[in-house]
């Protein structure tokens, strides 16, 4: 059998253990040490072993665990609940402001948290109640919650991110910075659409009434606190870690520790809460280096076969595609995957494919610069596919959160203009690299 043929054998066998239910891990790592075994004998167990101690070697990897961490400590000290309420009063008197509010919510949640599914529960819980008891539009409230929780794998600092530079042998402080000028730029057009939107059709997003907008000065200076704290544990972690005085692992510590202080400070780390947020980081960072370590044993079978210059002759030589031919087909890829696939699942099954084959397509960029442009490509793409039908992962987990009077057509209904939006963010990143890339430079070129 050829090694082209033995590839498309282990790719398939792969996805159809997926598709009967299989552990994402489970099904990445059990066919790559059955090939492993079949292809190289009782040496084919050096292959995990490898790969695994690739993964303890990798120091960056300590971050993970830290972030994870502050997410849940700021999270189920209820320190979230004060930003929405900071929104409520600052931004309710404008037509559609509290909808504006929920995404400037999305992106500070996400500049905690480096998990979607965070800003997903938080924006569920918190956003959607108020928002619908307030007359705002079913459809309206569903797309701008989905629409604000996919900043959280792009905007620092993202978990997928720290996942994908593990793959891809990329930087993670550079990716970070890369996904920060498309995260606000994609927050700001959503903005705008619910801006104008709201302006020209009054009724989905009413201004608050009368009664509710008169908050005296002084209150509406101190829930201003509320806004003011996660910004400020993002620049205790941030800034020093930019300035080179921390590394990203320090970095990552001094956030975790911030976050623990606010909580503290504030009389809200109960037991409970403390509890939970170990036991929910601890399950959550296994589940990761699970994925992580069944993805290089893939990867390394995959490297031994040669497969991944056989796809790149294939496309290149033998079809003769365009670079830039070859990266569309990639990125509709993840869409058609993103129906049934999360975005970390969607990483490691073609990592070892996509990453190698975008490294050597001439794009007009550096290699090292390619991987970081694409790493942020792959991250709009994949949180554009959970919001596509049928299968969008975010629109069932927007379903499991809604309250009964919203259905499966009302939140299928609502994506439409903010997929329409995140394509069009997608369109300008691919033509206009600099976005994500300008940031990286200024700072490491320093």
């Amino acid at each position: 059998m050829s090694y082209e043929m033995i590839a498309l054998l282990m790719f398939a066998s792969m996805m159809l253990m997926l598709l009967t239910g299989q552990r994402v891990f489970g099904a990445i790592g059990g066919v790559a040490a059955v090939a492993a075994l079949a292809l190289w004998g009782t040496g084919g167990a050096e292959v995990p072993f490898a790969a695994a101690m690739k993964l303890m070697k990798w120091y960056p990897l300590l971050t993970l665990p830290m972030f994870i961490f502050m997410g849940y400590v700021l999270s189920e000290s209820k320190i979230a609940d004060d930003l929405y309420r900071m929104f409520h009063v600052w931004m309710g008197p404008v037509p559609g402001g509290l909808a504006i509010g929920t995404i400037g919510l999305m992106v500070l949640i996400s500049a905690m948290n480096g998990l979607s599914v965070a800003g997903m529960a938080i924006g569920a819980t918190i956003a959607l109640p108020e928002l619908l008891k307030r007359g705002y539009n079913k459809k309206m409230v569903t797309g701008v919650i989905q629409a604000g929780s996919s900043l959280g794998i792009l905007v620092p600092p993202s978990v997928v991110l720290v996942l994908y530079a593990m793959i891809a042998r990329a930087p993670v402080g550079q990716l970070w910075l890369a996904g920060v000028v498309p995260g606000l730029m994609m927050a700001t057009m959503f903005i705008v659409y619910i801006a104008v939107r709201c302006r020209l059709n009054p009724e989905l997003g009413p201004a608050l009434p009368a009664e509710e907008r008169n908050v005296p000065r002084a209150e509406k200076i101190r829930l201003l606190g509320a806004g003011i704290l996660p910004i400020a544990i993002f620049a205790a972690m941030m800034v020093p870690f930019v300035n080179g005085w921390t590394s990203l692992v320090e970095s990552s510590a001094i956030g975790a520790l911030a976050a623990l202080l606010a909580a503290v400070l504030r009389g809200r780390m109960t037991w409970k809460v403390f509890e939970t947020s170990t036991r929910q980081t601890l399950a959550i960072s296994c589940m990761f280096m699970w994925i992580i370590l069944a993805a290089l044993g893939f990867g390394a079978v995959f490297d031994g076969l040669g497969a991944v210059n056989a796809i790149s002759d294939l496309f290149t030589e033998k079809l003769g595609l365009s670079p830039w031919m070859i990266l569309i087909l990639m990125q509709l890829s993840f869409l058609v995957m993103g129906t049934f696939l999360d975005d970390t699942a969607m990483l490691v099954i073609v990592a070892p494919l996509y990453v190698p084959l975008v490294a050597t397509l001439d794009l007009g960029l550096p290699r090292d610069e390619v991987l970081i442009w694409y790493g942020v490509l792959y991250t709009v793409t994949t949180q554009i596919a959970y919001m596509t039908p049928p299968f969008g992962y975010n629109l069932f987990l927007m379903r499991a959160m809604a309250p009964p009077e919203i259905s499966l057509r009302d939140i299928y209904g609502s994506i439409l203009p903010f997929v329409t939006v995140m394509v069009l963010a997608l369109a300008i990143l691919m033509l206009f690299p600099e976005i994500a890339l300008w940031l990286p430079d200024l700072v490491y070129g320093r």
